[in-house]
Formats: structure tokens, C-alpha cells, sequence
């Protein structure tokens, strides 16, 4: 099997869907997977990417810099394509890359696979653009119909596409967690005192990047509103960002780790008390998934994502961002009650066990096979 992969992130920045996808191409050619890349890069990325890539052309996006938008696909790259002869295209972003291999896809008469990783749209209202929602809605629907199969990573997200519009064939992909890394008993009293965390202190942690759309203001409002009534509350945040100046503002007695990954970050999700994630535009939640595959109880947003994971009043609240009192009191409820949170944690490593990524993988690729499979019955 032959797959042309395009995608708008691949290795300029650690998020989801760069470790999403490099996971993925480093599975897929383990499995015998031919795969080329096409993305944006810069001078100094922070992935040490899996698979051949090949770089495209691409600017800074406005108001974001670190995020690069591409622009197009170059005659050599086509021609590289072109020669490559895949058998599938792979497009993980709908930019203008995405736009451009549709086409190509659709010219050379190639099976078309689109992976759901990043709500665009519904970053729109943290930035003053929530009147843009409903066209760029249409344009998503457009284009995933174009698409012979396309992929969300929960239940709750092809839900919404459908219900948005989209009537192509949508599977689920979800996203896989290394459970053997991502483990409770990762925990360690010296890890904590390390970090000036003592005995009797409750560990709230907020692991992601650091960008308004994850809702960090929800976040530091709870903490403080915590603070004001229990002082062992300890605030862990691990990441980096843009927003990260500001939050370190709002919560200056918190820990702040700066970015993390492997072990460092494993230990940091490990020697949590309770994980408080209120993003409303996750389209899956690996870091909710993998606060659950260490033990840790899950306060988080119900959304597509976090909601696919977090089973209420089971190993965790969903609560939706509009009603920011319950966010505390639920915390509150958990800070209170070691029983409870004890209890909670352990069901979250249960629940991550279905997740394990050499299942989530294999599916995957036993999917794309079959897609090809078929069409060779039908020719």
C-alpha cells in the first residue's frame, strides 16, 4: 500500500495532531505502509519527524506565527507525486494543501481519506470571529463530501459532522495512548516533593498547549476560586504557548513546568490529584486520555471529544464552559473527598485501557486495507 499524506502540521509543532500523525506513519510503515509526507516546515521544528517528507511552501498565519498555512503544491513536489503513483491520499487539514491534493486525488482517480483532527471553526469565538462559524461549516461539509471516507475520532464528532451535513461514509479513528508510559504507578512522593508539593497538597493540573481555545481562563478562575478557601491546593500547569505569559500572570503561585514530553511528561500527569481540562474544541482529548491511563480523575468540557472519554459521575465530570460554577464545585467535591478520587482515577486507567494505540493503529490501517480491497472486487 501506497499513501500520500497531507497534512498542515506534521512537525513545525508538538500538538495533537503532529503526534497523532507521526505515531501513525512510524505504525503504518512497521506494517510494510509506503507513505511520503507533504507539510509546511520551518528552520528549527520541534518534531524529529517519522517517514519521508517532503516540504511545501507555506506563511505564518495571521495572528498565530507558529502555525504556518500552506499555499501551494509546486510543480517539482507534483511531480514527485505524481511519480510516487500512491494509492491512497491521506489529507489530515483542509487548507489549501488539502484543497489542492483533493483535486489531484480526484483528477488521477485515487481513493480519498480525510482524518477529522482540529474544530477550526469553533476556535472562531476566541478571537472575535464567532460570526464566521456558519460559512466556514459549509465549506467543511464540501469538502469531507468530496472524500470517499472520512474519519472523526470519536462517536460524539462523527455525530456532529453528520448532523452538520456531512454524508460521505464517516468511520472513527480514534487516538491511541502508550499505557505502558502513561501508567499510575508513574506516582512518585519524591517526584512530588521535587516540586514543592507536599503530603497533604492537591494536585490540579492543566497539560496542554497554552492558546486561549483550550479555555485557560476557566481554568485559572477555578484555581483561585479553590486557593481562596483551600491552601492545599497546588496548581500544575505543563506547556507551552502563547498564552502562556498570561497565565503565569493569573496564577503566579502555580508550577509551571514549561513543555514536557516521554517520561517528564508521563510523571507529571502520574503525580496529579485531578486533571481539569474545561477546552470545548477538542475533536478527541489525547491529553484527557492520557490524565485516564494515569489514574487520574477527569474535569472536563462536554465536548465532542473530552465527551467520547469522560463517563459522568464515573471516572469524572463533563460540564458544559457556560455554567463555570459547576467546574468548581465539582473540583471542590473531588478535593474533599479522597475516597471518591481515589475511586474515580482508578476507573479512568480502566476506561484507557480500550484505547491501547497498537488497537486504535491496527484498525486503522485493517480499514484503509479493506477500502482497497473492496475496490479491486469491484473492478
Amino acid at each position: 500500500m501506497k499513501i500520500a499524506l497531507f497534512t498542515g502540521n506534521y512537525h513545525h509543532i508538538r500538538d495533537g495532531v503532529s503526534i497523532t500523525l507521526n505515531r501513525w506513519v512510524k505504525y503504518a510503515m512497521d506494517h510494510g505502509v509506503n507513505i511520503q509526507i507533504f507539510a509546511p516546515t520551518i528552520a528549527e521544528p520541534q518534531v524529529e519527524h517519522q517517514g519521508t517528507m517532503i516540504p511545501v511552501p507555506s506563511a505564518p498565519a495571521p495572528g498565530r506565527p507558529e502555525y504556518r498555512i500552506s499555499l501551494f503544491l509546486p510543480a517539482k513536489e507534483r511531480e514527485q507525486l505524481e511519480s510516487f503513483d500512491p494509492d491512497i491520499v491521506h489529507i489530515a487539514t483542509p487548507d489549501v494543501l488539502g484543497f489542492t491534493a483533493l483535486h489531484w486525488a480526484k483528477k488521477h482517480q485515487k481513493k480519498v481519506v480525510a482524518t477529522f483532527h482540529t474544530n477550526f471553526v469553533s476556535y472562531l469565538k476566541y478571537y472575535g470571529l464567532g460570526a464566521a462559524e456558519s460559512v466556514g461549516w459549509r465549506l467543511l461539509v464540501w469538502f469531507y463530501n468530496q472524500c470517499d471516507r472520512t474519519f472523526a475520532p470519536t462517536e460524539s464528532m462523527r455525530e456532529e459532522l453528520m448532523q452538520r451535513g456531512v454524508s460521505s461514509p464517516l468511520s472513527i479513528w480514534a487516538r491511541g495512548v502508550d499505557t505502558q508510559r502513561f501508567n499510575p504507578a508513574r506516582r512518585s512522593e519524591q517526584w512530588r516533593r521535587n516540586h514543592g508539593i507536599s503530603q497533604n497538597d492537591i494536585v490540579i493540573s492543566f497539560i496542554s498547549r497554552l492558546v486561549w481555545e483550550k479555555n485557560i481562563k476557566l481554568y485559572a478562575d477555578v484555581i483561585r476560586q479553590l486557593s481562596a478557601i483551600h491552601p492545599n491546593v497546588k496548581a500544575l500547569v505543563a506547556g507551552d504557548g502563547p498564552a502562556g505569559e498570561d497565565l503565569r500572570k493569573m496564577l503566579p503561585n502555580a508550577i509551571f513546568t514549561g513543555f514536557l514530553q516521554g517520561d517528564q511528561l508521563a510523571d507529571a500527569y502520574a503525580n496529579s490529584d485531578l486533571f481539569l481540562f474545561p477546552s470545548d474544541t477538542e475533536t478527541f482529548g489525547n491529553v484527557t486520555l492520557e490524565a485516564m491511563a494515569s489514574g487520574v480523575p477527569c474535569i472536563v468540557a462536554d465536548a465532542p471529544g473530552s465527551g467520547s472519554l469522560v463517563n459522568d459521575g464515573e471516572n469524572g465530570y463533563l460540564l458544559r464552559v457556560s455554567d463555570s460554577d459547576r467546574f468548581f464545585k465539582r473540583a471542590e467535591e473531588l478535593l474533599l473527598n479522597k475516597v471518591l478520587r481515589e475511586s474515580m482515577g482508578a476507573r479512568s486507567a480502566e476506561l484507557a485501557q480500550e484505547y491501547r494505540l497498537s488497537r486504535i493503529q491496527q484498525g486503522f490501517l485493517e480499514e484503509l486495507s479493506d477500502m482497497l480491497q473492496y475496490e479491486k472486487l469491484q473492478n
